[in-house]
């Protein structure tokens, strides 16, 4: 059995109490960074075996874990921040199990784009979910193709690049599409910020920008 579960994107108490129970009672808990999702369990107290499974040995661990899996081990999957999977690594594992008849429940739980997305007042009917853009190989074919997009579009990036990548929107989106930028959400100093492209450029040119950042924006209209 695999359960994936989804972890606390600031709040520690961001957590359900079905995701508790299953941390405390499986024999194995694969996390992305075993130090974060350490500070998570001590909180807690939950004192379970930890390994690390992140995108960098995703590969070379896979099938040591089926095997585990198939023996009757029981595993949960955590990532540092929200639900595994969501731009985070899932996927092999997922799929492996399901090809050799290994049972998978994913819990409901945090996920940064779905407040984010409320949070924006962008139409919410009909979205489109892009994760991080490609870095250089691919971003400008990315950015010409999303400029045709018509459903509000969510896109993760770093502190370090969002003001590269606003601008980038600006050049090819055009600088009044509407757009919202959220960081550090359910954390203390939680920020929403709502306008134009060219306007939020201008915003955050004046700030120090921290934290995971998910970035919000209208359709062609």
């Amino acid at each position: 059995m695999l359960y994936l579960v989804p972890t606390p994107i600031g709040n520690l108490q961001d957590i359900t109490l079905r995701a508790l129970e299953v941390l405390k009672h499986v024999d194995l808990i694969l996390a992305e960074d075993t130090r974060t999702s350490g500070k998570l369990l001590n909180h807690y107290q939950i004192s379970r075996p930890l390994t690390a499974y992140h995108q960098h040995n995703e590969h070379q661990v896979l099938q040591h874990l089926i095997n585990q899996l198939l023996e009757g081990k029981t595993m949960a999957m955590v990532s540092d921040a929200g639900t595994p999977g969501i731009s985070d690594a899932a996927f092999l594992l997922v799929r492996e199990c399901i090809k050799r008849g290994i049972k998978v429940e994913c819990l409901p739980g945090a996920t940064a784009f779905v407040p984010a997305l409320v949070n924006s007042g962008l139409p919410m009917n009909r979205f489109v979910f892009e994760g991080f853009l490609p870095p250089k190989k691919g971003r400008q074919t990315m950015l010409k193709r999303l400029a045709e997009e018509d459903r509000t579009m969510i896109i993760y990036e770093s502190p370090h690049r969002l003001l590269k990548t606003l601008q980038e929107f600006v050049q090819y989106f055009g600088a009044d599409r509407q757009c919202c930028v959220s960081r550090e959400l359910t954390k203390m100093f939680e920020e929403n910020a709502h306008g134009t492209l060219q306007e939020l450029v201008e915003h955050f040119q004046k700030k120090d920008v921290k934290g995971e950042i998910v970035i919000v924006v209208a359709g062609k209209e």
